[in-house]
Order: structure tokens, then C-alpha cells, then sequence
């Protein structure tokens, strides 16, 4: 638990490596696209809709309705897109990270071909909609508490997140021998909920899957001595 606040400050402290500038370019990029995508996915949807049913409408209605839904859907859904989309990209992450400080874990890191990344997001995006879904009723209880639906949220997504993160780069380092992920329960749930409190906030939550994955590499590989590190 103690190596965490050490973690982010390394993983922060790489922001300004070109490998890591690229992928947060790349990852902030497609998961925008993603979201304007679905606002004009929206806006036609809810266009033909009201002609339909003979609606009247100059398109400010159906633009109003689709600003709306996107900016919702933004926010419930934003984790799942932007840590899928930095799962195709954390093997530069991974690699700009090991190079710099762990370059024996380096030169036994593997890459995970399409398939196998595409089998991951996939596994971990019905994980989180099925821990959702299960979180719902309990939410509706906690409304009248006020803060204890958002807490049950944050608590959730602290588990899948430090699950996700952990399996991202364990994947990479896997012996056969290993059957279970490396870090603690208890320490891939406070990396998860670092992560996922840095996602509320806005412009954080598009750093948040990168230094995630930067502090989750650094979690793995100083469980144990490297003897040879790299200059920075």
C-alpha cells in the first residue's frame, strides 16, 4: 500500500516522455470520436424519431435531445470507452515505462496479439456491466442517503478498475506458473479508486487510463529488486 502514492508520482512524473504523449494523443482522440460519434448517432436517431411521429421540429429539438443524451451517456460510460481504448495502446505504455526504469522486466515483456487485447476489453467490458447492473438496486436504496449511491459507484469501479489495470499488465509479464494477478486485493483496490476518482474530474479523466497504466507497471515490477535500471 505504501508503494502507491510512489507509483503515481512516477507514472505523473513520465507524463512528458514522447511514447506516453503519443498514446495520451491517441487515447483522447479516439475516445472523443467515440462520444461525438454517438451524438450524431443521437441526433439522427432522435430526428427520425419525431417524424415518425409527425413531430414538427426545425432540428434544434432532436440537437438539444442529443447534447443531452451524449453528455449522460459521457459520463456513465466514459470509463468503459476510455480504458478499452488505452488497452489497444498499453504496450507502449508498458514498454515506455519499463525502458526507463525496469529494463530487465523490458527484455521479457511480450506482446499480446489483436485478438487476445480484443478478448480482454471484451471480458472486462461485460465484467463491468454486469457489476453495474447488479449495483443498480442497491443504488436506488442508497438515494435517500445522498452521497451513498456515488459512493457505491466509485466503489465498484474502484474493484473493476484495479482489476482491469492489474490484468492489462500482468498479461504481458505472465509465467506459465502464475495463476494469480500479482497485486493484493487490497492494493489493486486503492489503485482502482485513484483511478477512478481522477475520472470525475474533469480533464483528469483523460489523463486517468494512462497514468493508471503507467502506475500499475510500476506496482508490478517493484514487488520484487531490479538490478539494473535504466537512466532516465
Amino acid at each position: 500500500m505504501n508503494r502507491i502514492p510512489h507509483a503515481f508520482a512516477l507514472a505523473f512524473g513520465q507524463l512528458g516522455d514522447r511514447a506516453i504523449l503519443v498514446v495520451l494523443a491517441r487515447s483522447i482522440a479516439i475516445t472523443l470520436a467515440v462520444f461525438a460519434m454517438l451524438g450524431v448517432a443521437v441526433w439522427y436517431g432522435l430526428a427520425a424519431l419525431l417524424a415518425h411521429y409527425g413531430v414538427a421540429a426545425d432540428g434544434s429539438l432532436s440537437a438539444l435531445g442529443a447534447i443531452v443524451i451524449t453528455i449522460i451517456g459521457g459520463w456513465l460510460l466514459f470509463r468503459l470507452v476510455a480504458l478499452a481504448v488505452v488497452q489497444f495502446f498499453a504496450d507502449e505504455v508498458v514498454e515506455a515505462v519499463e525502458a526507463r526504469h525496469y529494463p530487465s522486466a523490458l527484455a521479457t515483456r511480450r506482446n499480446l496479439p489483436f485478438a487476445q487485447d480484443l478478448k480482454a476489453s471484451l471480458r472486462g467490458l461485460m465484467r463491468a456491466v454486469i457489476a453495474n447492473i447488479v449495483a443498480l438496486p442497491f443504488a436506488a436504496i442508497l438515494l435517500v442517503t445522498g452521497a451513498g449511491t456515488a459512493i457505491l459507484f466509485w466503489a465498484v469501479n474502484a474493484w473493476l478498475l484495479g482489476r482491469e489495470l492489474t490484468e492489462m499488465i500482468w498479461l504481458r509479464h505472465r509465467t506459465p506458473e502464475e495463476s494469480a494477478l500479482p497485486l493484493s486485493g487490497l492494493t489493486r483496490f486503492a489503485l482502482g479508486g485513484i483511478v477512478a476518482a481522477m475520472l470525475l474530474v474533469p480533464f483528469a479523466n483523460l489523463l486517468a487510463p494512462v497514468i493508471g497504466a503507467a502506475a500499475t507497471a510500476h506496482l508490478i515490477h517493484s514487488r520484487k529488486p531490479i538490478t539494473t535500471r535504466a537512466r532516465p
